[in-house]
């Protein structure tokens, strides 16, 4: 009964995003945004039921409450003004696009999104870091405004890469990790429709690849992953890279979106948002760097015994192969263009 409840309210969530990309008012918006909202809810409180989770819920509900609150007043205050001829609109421009970087936990309004994260199962997460996004993104998207964009962009990357530095929680981490994409999003938002959906397709399947193998291998914290050491070092080595891919390092996957984005700046000659951008992204690369570090150098024994046991499951064999693809991606697609 729990699972038919539960595939009900991911049903709900996706209809809700969806009602939000499609509605042709700012009313209907909001409505397909709380749709989303009270289905993610249950979500957020199903499996393991402990403290951090319900604190977790209760975060995430009081936040995106308030963040609606505040949209549906600008709404309504949009609507009169048209009517009434009251304000500039620039006003209600900022009040709207400050909510929905609200929603999304984009800096300087990201305060909830790593306590939230760090509350939730891996695929909540998942959900959270990905899913989540893709309807305020779409809204924020018809209402840009370059000089309060700027300043999200410069303070997500800041806060993405700072944050993370002194994290011990791979959840912590990796919503820090979401922070920065998220800046580099925005980046991409600025300049071209289509060119963050792109960004987000690509962080969408590299960020399912490594959350289902800390899933699938129950890693949550830096010291589990010091532990590894037992494990069969091909899943450490594909943990390694897909890492290395996550940050951007240039022969990964990962790094198609940020050159694509890199090549779109350049042309639209941004080069001081550039430097930022890359400098601050070299600085994830680095907490990356340190749990692979951990991984390998730190402590190591390699086993005689049971290496293949976490290869007896399917879900592992899936979840190497988006490894694979994550990791050899820009190969491949380099490849099919040089054949084509």
């Amino acid at each position: 009964m729990k699972k038919i409840s539960n595939n009900i309210f991911l049903i709900m969530l996706i209809f809700g995003s969806l009602i939000t990309i499609s509605a042709n008012s700012w009313l209907g918006a909001w409505m397909g945004l709380e749709i989303n909202l009270l289905s993610f809810i249950p979500l957020m409180n199903e499996g393991k039921k402990n403290l951090m989770t319900s604190e977790s819920s209760l975060k995430y509900f009081l936040t995106q409450a308030f963040a609606s609150s505040i949209l549906l007043f600008a709404i309504i205050l949009m609507m009169m003004s048209f009517n009434l001829n009251w304000m500039n609109n620039n006003f209600y421009e900022l009040l709207i696009l400050s909510t929905l970087l609200l929603k999304n936990g984009a800096a300087p309004f990201h305060f909830w999104f790593p306590g939230v994260m760090e509350g939730l199962s891996w695929i909540n997460g998942l959900i959270l870091m990905t899913w989540q996004k893709i309807a305020p993104l779409m809204l924020i998207s018809y209402n840009i405004n370059y000089n309060f964009f700027l300043v999200a962009i410069i303070l997500s990357m800041i806060i993405g890469a700072l944050g993370g530095l002194n994290q011990t929680s791979l959840r912590k981490l990796m919503a820090f990790s979401s922070i920065n994409h998220l800046g580099w999003m925005l980046m991409a938002m600025m300049n071209n429709e289509l060119l963050w959906m792109i960004y987000f397709i690509f962080y969408f399947f590299l960020s399912m690849s490594i959350v289902l193998l800390f899933n699938n291998l129950k890693l949550f914290h830096f010291n589990q992953v010091f532990n590894f050491s037992l494990m069969n070092p091909i899943i450490k080595f594909f943990l390694f890279l897909n890492l290395l891919s996550l940050g951007g390092l240039p022969p990964f996957l990962g790094f198609l979106p940020k050159w694509l984005v890199i090549q779109n700046l350049v042309e639209t000659n941004q080069l001081f948002l550039l430097f930022i951008s890359v400098c601050l992204t070299l600085i994830t690369l680095y907490y990356y760097l340190r749990m692979s570090y951990s991984i390998y150098m730190l402590n190591f024994n390699k086993n005689s015994w049971m290496l293949m046991n976490n290869f007896n499951n399917k879900n592992m064999t899936f979840i190497l192969t988006m490894n694979f693809f994550s990791i050899m991606g820009l190969m491949i697609i380099s490849l099919i263009y040089l054949i084509l």
